[in-house]
C-alpha cells in the first residue's frame, strides 16, 4: 500500500472535534475521494475506517453523492469526556478501480458537554418504594444519591404528585435536605393519614441543569388499633327448649386496621356459659345445649349475660368485650305432674255420701314458670268402682264419695279395692296431661260378733294321755266381710292347786291340749271358759274335760325299806319279828293287790300271808334253815318284794290292761345259835327305821334334819365298828363252834341283850325311781335335789 498509494483523500490529514453525548448521525467531518482518469468506473473500495486509536465503533463514514463523504457518531457506544477516551485517531482508507490506494488519519477530539445530574444506586434504574410503618416516629427515612459528571455541586429539592390523593395545597409531610437526606415530619397513622406519597425529586448542577427522579412512599399498616363491634343491638329473647344450633345473634365487629380489607378478626365467649357457643370466624352465636326454663337457676332468673370478645390475633392481639343479655322465654312444655301419681286411701264401709277423701291439687303442679302455661284441672274419672266416687269440680280436684259401700251386701261380696283413673290436663295448648291411678280401699267395719258353733264342748281325755297332745277343737266365726280373724284363748279354769295352767288352745285353730299330766285321782273334771275374739269383740263357750280313770297309779308300801336279825333256830310258820307291810294304791281296790318276793329268796325259806287280795300281809317264815347239811349258807338276806294290783284282773284282761307293780326291800340277818363261852360284854343290835316325812310348810326342816342326819350317821357308824369288832371276838361262826378249836369253859352268866331302835325322819320325797347302770340295782331319787337312796 505503501508503494502504491496515491492522494485521494482530499482534506485529510485532519482535525476535527465533536461533543460528548452526540447523537448517532452527528456530522464530525466531511472530505471528497479524487480518482484518476484510468479509473473510470470510479472507487472500488469505498472509505473505512480500518482502525482507530483508541479502538472504538463510535464512528462510520457515510457517503453524501459525487465521490463526497463524512464521518459520523453511530451512538454506539455514546461518547463520553468523562469516562471515555477525548481523542480518537481515526485511519480512513479507500481504493480506486485503478487499484490506487489512500490512507489519512482523522484525529476526532470530544469536547465536554455540561451533561445534567445522574442518580446513582436504585434510583438510577427505577422507581424507588420506600416502605414506612405507620407509628415510626418522624425523622430520616431514605438518603437520595446523585452526581455530576462534570463533579459540579449538585441541589436537591423535590415536588410532590399526588398518586391516590391530593394533598395540594395541604402541606407535605416530608423534607429533603440538600444532600439528598428524605425526612418525615410527622408520625404516620394509617387509618387517617393518606396511604401512598409520590416524591419527584430533582437533582440541579450550576448551570441549571437537572434530574428528576420519583420516589414512592408507602405507609404500612401494623396493627396498632382494638377491634370495635357494629352490632348495636345487646338484648335477645329466645324461648326455652330450642334445639342445639339455633342461631341467636350474628354478632359482627371491625378491626380499623383491616378496614381496605376482609377482616381476620376471631370471637369467643369469656363468661362460663353451658347453653351457648359462638362461630370463632363468623361470631354467629347458637344454642349448644339445652335450655330449661322451668329448672333452677333459670327458674328464677331467666336472663343470661354472655362475655362476647373478639380480638385480630388468634393470641396476643388487640381485643374489646361485650356482653350481650339473652331472656329466655316461657314456653308450655311440660304436663301437669302430681307427686304421687298413685293413691291409696282407706275409707270405712257404710260411709255416709259426700265424705271426702281425697285433694289431689294438693299433689299436683306444673313446673312451667308463665301463669298462662301451669294451669290445670281434672277431668276423666274412670275406672272400677268410679260410681260410687266423683270430682266436685274440675278446678277443686276433690275426691268425694257419692254412694255408701257395704262389704256384706252380696252384690259387692269379695271387692275391697276399687281402682280408677283421673285425667290431670293443662289449660293452655298443646294441653298435656298425665294419669293419676287411685286405689280406695273399703276397710271393713266390725259389725259382728263370733259366735261359736256350739254353746258348749265336752272331751273325755284318758288320764294317762301324753302331755302335749291334742285332746279337742273348738271353732268360731262371724258374719263380717272379709272373714274376721278369730283367735281363741282360755280365759278362766283348767288350773289345779300344782299346775296354774293344765290345759293350752291354739290361738289361730282352736286345738285344745294338756300341758300337764291329768290325774284323775286329783280331779275328775276341769270346766274351762273359752274365749272367741275378732280383736274387737267377744264370745265364750264351755268346755267340760272329763278325766277317765286309768290304772297309773303304783302300790306304795310301808315300810318300803326294813331291815331286822331273826335267830337261826325260828320255827316255820312264825310271823318274822312281827313284820307287818301295808300298801295302798290310789286308783285300785285294796283287794287287787298280789306279793311275791322276786329276789334273795335262797331256798324260799320265806313267804308272805295273805299272798293276795289284802292291802296287809305278814312275813311268815315258810322252811326252816339247814347249815349244818350245807343246804343254806347265806346268812343274810336281801328279799325284793314286788307288790302288784292284778289280783282282780283275770287272765285275758292282765294281757290287755295296764298293771303297776310297787317294791319293798328287806334285810334279814340270821343269827346263829348261842354258844357256851358267854361275852362279858353285853351284846346289842341296831335296827334303824326310815320313815320319810314331807311337809311344804317346814322349810327349815331339810337343813336341820340333815345336819342332825350326819352326825348321827357318824355316831352309829363308829359304833358299827366296835360291834363288829366285840362280834369277831366273843362269836365264833357256828361251824368252827363244834369243831375242835372249841374252847370249853365253864358257862358264864348270859346278858339280856339290849334292841335299840332309832327313828329318823327326813324331810324328802322321792318322787323318782331308776336302775344303777353299774350295779344293775334299783334306787329312788328326789327330781328337785337329786338325793338317792337304794330301794
Amino acid at each position: 500500500l505503501a508503494g502504491r498509494r496515491t492522494q485521494l483523500l482530499k482534506g485529510l490529514p485532519a482535525t476535527s472535534t465533536v461533543e460528548e453525548n452526540s447523537a448517532a448521525g452527528v456530522s464530525v467531518y466531511t472530505f471528497n475521494v479524487t480518482v484518476s482518469p484510468l479509473s473510470s468506473d470510479g472507487v472500488a473500495i469505498l472509505p473505512a475506517i480500518v482502525n482507530s486509536n483508541p479502538l472504538t465503533e463510535a464512528f462510520d463514514i457515510e457517503s453524501k453523492g459525487d465521490l463526497e463523504y463524512r464521518v459520523v457518531t453511530t451512538g454506539n457506544p455514546v461518547l463520553d469526556y468523562e469516562t471515555m477516551p477525548k481523542s480518537f485517531d481515526l485511519q480512513i482508507f479507500v481504493e480506486d478501480t485503478a487499484g490506487r490506494t489512500d490512507l489519512s488519519i482523522l484525529t476526532v477530539q470530544v469536547t465536554d458537554q455540561n451533561e445534567r445530574p445522574v442518580f446513582r444506586g436504585n434510583m438510577a434504574f427505577q422507581t424507588v418504594m420506600i416502605y414506612v410503618l405507620e407509628g415510626t416516629p418522624r425523622g430520616r427515612i431514605y438518603q437520595v444519591d446523585a452526581a455530576d459528571p462534570e463533579n459540579a455541586k449538585l441541589k436537591t429539592n423535590f415536588l410532590l404528585s399526588s398518586f391516590q390523593y391530593s394533598l395540594l395545597p395541604a402541606p407535605v409531610p416530608f423534607l429533603v435536605s440538600e444532600s439528598g437526606a428524605i425526612f418525615s415530619t410527622k408520625e404516620f397513622d394509617y387509618e387517617k393519614d393518606p396511604r401512598c406519597y409520590f416524591l419527584n425529586i430533582t437533582v440541579t448542577d450550576p448551570d441549571g441543569l437537572n434530574l428528576t427522579k420519583t420516589v414512592n412512599i408507602n405507609i404500612i399498616n401494623i396493627n396498632d388499633e382494638r377491634p370495635y363491634f357494629t352490632t348495636k343491638q345487646r338484648i335477645y329473647r329466645i324461648p326455652e327448649e330450642q334445639s342445639p344450633g339455633t342461631v341467636v345473634a350474628n354478632i359482627t365487629a371491625k378491626d380499623p386496621d383491616d378496614e381496605d380489607s376482609p377482616s381476620r378478626l376471631f370471637y369467643s365467649i369469656q363468661s362460663s356459659d353451658r347453653y351457648f357457643s359462638i362461630n370463632p370466624s363468623t361470631g354467629v352465636l347458637q344454642v349448644t345445649g339445652r335450655i330449661n326454663r322451668d329448672a333452677l337457676p333459670l327458674q328464677l332468673h331467666p336472663n343470661i349475660s354472655v362475655i362476647v370478645r373478639v380480638e385480630d390475633s388468634p393470641s396476643g392481639g388487640h381485643a374489646s368485650e361485650m356482653e350481650i343479655t339473652i331472656i329466655i322465654d316461657d314456653i308450655n312444655d311440660n304436663p301437669p305432674e302430681c307427686n304421687p301419681s298413685t293413691f291409696r286411701k282407706e275409707a270405712n264401709e257404710n260411709t255416709t255420701t259426700g265424705t271426702f277423701l281425697l285433694d289431689l291439687r294438693n299433689y299436683c303442679k306444673d313446673i312451667d314458670v308463665d301463669p298462662s302455661n301451669n294451669q290445670f284441672h281434672f277431668t276423666g274419672l274412670s275406672g272400677f268402682g268410679s260410681n260410687n266416687f266423683a270430682l266436685e269440680s274440675t278446678v277443686s280436684g276433690r275426691l268425694v264419695m257419692t254412694e255408701g259401700i257395704d262389704l256384706e251386701n252380696p252384690a259387692n261380696l269379695g271387692v275391697e279395692v276399687y281402682s280408677f283413673t283421673v285425667r290431670v290436663q293443662d289449660i293452655a295448648r298443646p294441653n298435656y296431661s298425665n294419669i293419676i291411678y287411685i286405689y280406695i280401699r273399703i276397710k271393713p267395719v266390725n259389725e259382728f260378733s263370733p259366735v261359736f258353733s256350739n254353746l258348749s264342748y265336752e272331751f273325755n281325755v284318758p288320764e294317762i294321755t301324753k302331755v302335749g297332745s291334742s285332746i279337742g277343737r273348738v271353732d268360731a266365726s262371724d258374719k263380717d266381710w272379709p272373714p274376721s280373724v278369730i283367735t281363741y284363748s282360755i280365759v278362766a279354769g283348767g288350773g289345779t292347786r300344782d299346775y296354774t295352767n293344765i290345759f293350752w288352745i291354739s290361738p289361730t285353730k282352736g286345738d285344745v291340749k294338756i300341758l300337764a299330766r291329768l290325774d284323775y285321782e286329783t280331779a275328775q273334771k276341769h270346766i274351762l271358759t273359752v274365749q272367741a275374739s275378732d280383736q274387737e269383740k267377744t264370745a265364750t263357750a264351755s268346755v267340760t274335760v272329763n278325766v277317765l280313770e286309768v290304772n297309773d297309779e303304783e302300790p306304795v308300801c310301808s315300810p318300803n325299806f326294813y331291815s331286822f336279825q331273826i335267830p337261826v333256830s325260828l320255827a316255820v310258820g312264825t310271823n318274822i319279828n312281827g313284820f307287818r307291810i301295808e300298801c295302798h294304791d290310789r286308783d285300785s281296790d285294796p283287794r287287787s293287790f298280789r306279793y311275791f318276793i322276786n329276789e334273795g329268796n335262797v331256798n324260799n325259806h320265806f313267804t308272805f300271808s295273805p299272798s293276795a287280795g289284802s292291802n296287809t300281809s305278814r312275813l311268815i317264815l315258810a322252811s326252816r334253815f339247814n347249815y349244818e347239811s350245807g343246804l343254806d349258807t347265806n346268812w343274810i338276806y336281801r328279799l325284793r318284794v314286788y307288790i302288784t294290783d292284778d289280783n282282780l284282773l283275770s287272765a285275758r284282761d292282765k294281757a290287755t290292761h295296764l298293771i303297776k307293780t310297787g317294791t319293798v326291800t328287806l334285810s334279814i340277818r340270821v343269827i346263829p345259835n348261842p354258844t357256851t363261852v358267854v361275852p362279858t360284854t353285853p351284846g346289842f343290835t341296831v335296827v334303824t327305821k326310815r320313815e320319810n316325812l314331807y311337809s311344804e310348810s317346814a322349810w327349815y326342816v331339810p337343813f336341820v334334819i340333815t345336819l342332825g342326819s350326819l352326825l348321827l350317821l357318824g355316831l352309829l357308824g363308829y359304833l358299827g365298828f366296835l360291834l363288829v369288832t366285840w362280834v369277831r371276838t366273843c362269836c365264833p361262826p357256828a361251824g368252827k363252834v363244834d369243831g375242835a378249836h372249841r374252847i370249853n369253859a365253864p358257862e358264864k352268866n348270859k346278858h339280856k341283850k339290849e334292841v335299840v331302835v332309832t327313828m329318823t325322819k327326813l324331810n324328802t320325797v322321792f318322787d323318782g325311781e331308776a336302775r344303777d347302770p353299774v350295779t344293775g340295782k334299783m334306787y329312788e331319787f328326789n327330781t328337785r335335789s337329786g338325793a338317792r337312796r337304794w330301794k
